[in-house]
């Protein structure tokens, strides 16, 4: 009979936490797991799923603009904010109890406190002040919005967590940041009416990100009436007498806005978490390291998803849950596959990427061909939308393996989860020139783009 109270013991009740201990409970061990929030994490809570709720709430004014073109008269319309945020909320209660519904069935104790380590096997529960020991501890704490204390004014900013409960919608608002989550949520708020400016130190959104993606998303937010401000910091932010925000920037803009959103990376939650006590060690960001099969630096404690800050996505955190459990409770060593891992962002329009970016591929492969096709989808004729699709499939000239794939426009989320099956089987340009096409799709593009349309060699095109 085990010395220890517990067989696996599970600190935060996000997706990868989750699915860590429903399974190790399904297979008969005896499981605790312990969140201080709410479980189902950043994704299920304040993250991936309100957003996408948010992108679709943003995109009917201009459903209801197309659909002039077909023969449509939409009369007057309004948005009530307080009942998006309530439908929202609506939905994620249910989503959490799915979760909390998960671990019940398996067998897991699940503990509404805050777990901090004592040592390599013991765990302190915060709310009921006593200790627990365990043979394993998987840590899953997941991350959080960087507050950027730095900033003068910081304080009267929000993060993409305040963002999902905004008591209103503000008729304005600057957002900064040049990342995904920033990308996202302009596009979300301008979509819901309000003045919308963006502003990121680098030269161009979205870091990389393949080049044509980041100047085409560029373009079409700018036409959209989104301003986005690059090479440019907020180096300050007050209050003024009227009780709106402004913020002074490097440049020398003075912008005043109702709203300042700060989406400047996220950072491991792993701050008084008992970690140098219990000897796990970390990195300069406060990121857990750890091996190839997600094991820290003490043999009993693992550690997945966000918090070590390997790759900060959902997806991500299950997978490498599931290689823990085959690698410790089926005999089954399994290393988390980080390679070729298909990307969406919710933007409007939509990327959806897999593989190297043009950039990435030049410093890789002696040669390239690069197939790019930019058209204007087919539902934008009788809309008069002024909108384009981009597609780019970037091939190893030696082998012909297509090593990248990338998509600017509608449904490109969609195409990308395909295209990702397709990569990683190792599939060859050869191989979409010989699949036929769904006509009329924009997906056909993907295997009707027959010759390259210009190649790179040593870096440099030719």
């Amino acid at each position: 009979m085990s010395s220890y109270d517990y067989d696996l013991f599970v600190i935060g009740g996000g997706s990868g936490g989750v699915r860590s201990a429903r399974m190790a409970a399904s297979l008969g061990k005896k499981v605790a797991i312990a969140e201080e929030y709410r479980f189902g994490g950043t994704c299920v809570i304040r993250g991936c799923v309100p957003k996408k709720l948010f992108v679709y709430a943003s995109q009917f004014h201009e459903h209801f603009e197309d659909s002039a073109g077909y023969g449509w008269t939409v009369g007057e319309t309004s948005f009530d904010w307080t009942k998006l945020i309530e439908n929202k909320d609506r939905e994620i209660a249910r989503l959490e109890g799915l979760y909390r519904k998960g671990l019940d069935n398996a067998g897991a104790e699940i503990l509404e406190t805050r777990a901090e380590l004592v040592d390599a096997h013991t765990v302190r529960l915060v709310k009921q002040n006593r200790t627990v020991t365990a043979e394993r501890i998987v840590i899953a704490v997941g991350g959080g919005p960087n507050p950027h204390v730095a900033l003068p004014g910081h304080e009267f900013c929000i993060s993409s967590n305040e963002a999902f409960h905004l008591e209103k919608l503000p008729k304005s608002i600057l957002i900064a940041g040049g990342g995904y989550i920033a990308v996202e949520f302009a596009n979300v708020f301008h979509g819901l009416g309000v003045e919308t400016t963006l502003i990121y130190r680098g030269l161009e959104i979205l870091s990389r990100f393949d080049q044509d993606m980041r100047h085409g998303l560029h373009e079409a937010m700018e036409a959209k009436g989104i301003r986005i401000l690059c090479q440019d910091v907020i180096e300050e932010v007050t209050r003024t007498p009227t009780g709106e925000l402004a913020a002074r920037t490097k440049n020398n803009e003075l912008l005043t806005v109702e709203t300042v959103m700060l989406a400047l990376g996220r950072d491991p939650a792993t701050r008084g978490l008992g970690l140098e006590q219990a000897g796990v060690k970390v990195d300069e960001r406060g990121a857990i390291i750890v091996d190839e099969y997600s094991r820290t630096s003490v043999p009993s404690i693992f550690a997945l998803g966000d918090v070590t800050d390997r790759v900060q996505l959902t997806p991500v955190a299950i997978h490498e849950a599931m290689c823990f459990i085959e690698t410790e409770y089926r005999g089954n060593p399994t290393s988390p596959d980080h390679e070729l891992i298909p990307t969406a962002v919710f933007s409007q329009p939509e990327i959806g990427t897999v593989g190297l970016s043009e950039e990435e591929a030049a410093k890789r492969f002696e040669e390239l061909e690069v197939y790019r096709a930019q058209f204007r989808p087919m539902k934008a004729t009788l809309s008069g939308r002024a909108e384009k699709t981009i597609m780019k499939l970037i091939v190893n000239a030696a082998d012909r393996r297509v090593v990248g794939a990338h998509i600017l426009g509608h449904d490109a989320g969609e195409m990308a989860q395909i295209l990702g099956i397709t990569l990683k089987a190792g599939c060859t340009k050869d191989d979409f020139d010989r699949t036929m096409a769904v006509h009329p799709t924009a997906a056909e593009e993907l295997v009707t783009m027959y010759s390259p349309s210009y190649r790179i060699r040593n870096g440099e095109r030719v």
